[in-house]
This record gives C-alpha cells, sequence and structure tokens, in this order.
C-alpha cells in the first residue's frame, strides 16, 4: 500500500550558471509530497490501526527534519561565493547551504537521503519512503524514488 503526505513551504534560490531567469535571486512557493510504502496495521490496539502511518506523524517527520529548516530560508550553492557572502552580511539569516544548485531535481535529492532514515520505524509493516516530489511551481516537479 502506498500513502502521500503534501505539505507547503516557501524559499527562495537561484542556479548561478543558469543561461535564463533562475540566475537571478528569487523565490518559490514550493510542495513536498512523501510518499511512503507499507502493510496495513491490523493491530487491533494501536492507534494507526487501518493505516500505514498516521498522516499527522508522516507531517510531524516531515517538518522536524526538513521542512522546518528551509522554510523562509534561501537555500544556495555552496560554491555560490557571491549569494554566500551577501548573505552573511545578513544578521540572522535563515539560510541552507547544499551541496548542489537548489533544482528542483538536487532538492528531491537532498530531500529523499534526508528523509529515507527517518520514515525507517519498525511499525513491523515494512515501512519505507518510495518517492519524494518536490514541485518548484504548480507546473513543474522532480521526482526522486527508491
Amino acid at each position: 500500500m502506498l500513502i502521500t503526505r503534501r505539505l507547503e513551504f516557501d524559499a527562495g534560490h537561484r542556479i548561478p550558471s543558469h543561461a535564463s531567469q533562475c540566475r537571478h535571486l528569487h523565490g518559490h512557493r514550493y510542495a513536498i509530497e512523501i510518499t511512503l510504502s507499507g502493510e496495513i496495521i491490523t493491530d487491533e490496539d494501536a492507534s494507526a490501526q487501518g493505516m500505514v502511518m498516521d498522516y499527522s506523524e508522516v507531517k510531524r517527520i516531515a517538518k522536524e527534519k526538513l521542512v522546518d529548516a528551509w522554510d523562509h530560508a534561501f537555500l544556495v550553492y555552496r560554491k555560490d561565493k557571491v549569494v554566500l557572502d551577501f548573505l552573511h552580511t545578513l544578521p540572522e539569516h535563515k539560510t541552507v547551504v547544499l551541496d548542489a544548485p537548489p533544482t528542483a531535481e538536487n532538492l528531491a535529492q537532498f530531500a529523499f537521503k534526508l528523509l529515507d532514515s527517518a520514515y525507517r520505524h519498525n511499525y513491523g509493516n515494512h515501512l519505507q519512503l518510495e518517492r519524494i516530489r518536490i514541485y518548484e511551481t504548480p507546473n513543474n516537479w522532480a521526482d526522486c524514488s527508491r
């Protein structure tokens, strides 16, 4: 069985080597979809009986491990020294430094790596992360799948 939880967050970024508009500082209303697989819990005493995982628990983990860190942050490539130097001049600016340009594809990969182990709970139902989908806009997204 597959289940999916969607969360949204706002973040800024730029793609320094991009030949078009994305080389400029700008922001997006991102959405992340987290798809998990597992067996439906049948234990009569479990609060998640009839579920793969309680959706509120999917949300709590995603917020704790990723969304709260990325929401209203500037996602910047480690080698984008111009922007990093600028951001360091802003007191207490929320900045997330990444090892690759913050494209939707790379963000999906980063998110998958961050969340994969977080959803490996021992619910006895073989729970595992299957896919992360990052929407950069309503019409553009990238998937990272197991």
